[in-house]
């Protein structure tokens, strides 16, 4: 038994390790592809790509967790059957329910670290993300712009090309702009510029010499403008205060809230967020719980189909957390009916496979 428990740990353990580092390299391709794409559309600096990569990473981390060591001990199970392994542990003595205390020895430390992360560490990553968009959005327009890439603002209504300065005493190289406005299509080119600030904070963008291209659309007017100095007003972007942005914002806040204030709050809103955090390690712990009797596979008939119906069991079951943290956040259920008829419901659904799996069926006549 001590032989049986210590390969087990060590087996589950490992392909923990594999499947975490898989999905982790996985997640930070994907999302250092949409930082980077929101760079270069100016919507975040260039300079805080990594460091909202590393404090996004911070709060994936539960979910990750709980689906590697989900994926780590099904594949554990499977393989013991595939292999015929199965069949020596049962001819010793050991029983389907003995993998549970094994399989419990690597999942409660790993829901721990989900409670820590999810508790603790994922609201402060999410409060250190909206300070990084705040100071990033506390710029000029000019300011968020890298030498040598185009960049919008106004919903497309300005483009700004800007050069590296050859000239020491010149704060900008030359500059390309497109500006459009209710009558006329503006292209501007100057030699030089820099940036100018009043004291009630308004901002300005002082071209140095150059030359303004006006065109009226639908007609043939046309003028042009040559110029020693020009001065553009620059206007903080702001997003649109959509149904859909208000509603993002107020839930990002929620997810930075600390778990402390959310219980002082007795709202729906911070019961929804409180059910969330609580029921991710809870979550964890029941999928590696199911994963024992889901893992029983037939050798002779091979192994698709119970892995696909427990990568679906496992998908439905974090789906519809999200689906109560909804009903929760809009008052059509409790907090504590709703975390109960949930993982109660999967609860029950691992002691059925556990009693199917371990029942002997009659032979037939």
């Amino acid at each position: 038994m001590s032989l049986f428990k210590r390969s087990v740990v060590a087996e589950i353990s490992s392909h923990i390790g594999i499947v975490f580092s898989t999905l982790i390299v996985v997640w930070l391709s994907v999302l250092l592809v949409r930082l980077l794409g929101q760079a270069a559309a100016g919507s975040i600096g260039a300079d805080i790509v990594f460091g909202i990569a590393a404090l996004s990473s911070i709060t994936a981390l539960p979910t990750i967790l709980s689906v590697s060591l989900f994926i780590a001990v099904l594949s554990t199970i499977s393989r013991n059957y595939r292999e015929s392994e199965m069949v020596v542990w049962f001819a010793s003595g050991v029983s389907l329910l003995d993998w549970i205390r094994p399989v419990l020895r690597v999942a409660l430390p790993v829901c721990v670290l989900i409670a820590v992360l999810t508790l603790q560490a994922s609201p402060w990553a999410y409060r250190q993300i909206e300070e990084y968009r705040q100071r990033f959005e506390q710029r000029s327009e000019i300011a968020k712009i890298a030498f040598g890439q185009f960049i919008e603002s106004e919903q497309g209504k300005r483009v700004f090309f800007i050069e590296e300065p050859t000239d020491p005493e010149h704060e900008m190289g030359k500059v390309f702009a497109r500006v459009e406005d209710e009558h006329w299509y503006s292209t501007i080119t100057a030699d030089n510029a820099k940036l100018r600030e009043e004291d009630n904070g308004d901002r300005f963008l002082v071209l140095g010499p150059g030359n303004r291209y006006d065109m009226k659309p639908g007609s043939a007017e046309f003028r042009m403008i040559k110029f020693d100095n020009y001065t553009m007003r620059l206007e903080s972007k702001g997003g649109e205060n959509t149904e859909e942005n208000i509603r993002n914002a107020a839930l990002n806040v929620m997810k930075a809230r600390p778990t402390g204030s959310l219980f002082e709050d007795q709202t729906s809103k911070s019961d929804s967020q409180i059910m969330w955090r609580i029921s991710l390690p809870l979550a964890a712990l029941n999928l590696a719980l199911l994963a024992i009797p889901l893992g029983a596979v037939n050798p002779r008939l091979g192994r698709s189909g119970d892995l696909v119906l427990a990568g679906l069991i496992g998908l439905l079951y974090m789906n519809t957390m999200n689906l109560v943290r909804g009903w929760i956040s809009s008052d059509k259920i409790d907090m504590m009916a709703g975390m109960i008829l949930l993982h109660g419901t999967v609860f029950l659904l691992c002691v059925y496979l556990f009693r199917k799996r371990l029942t002997l069926k009659k032979p037939k006549q």
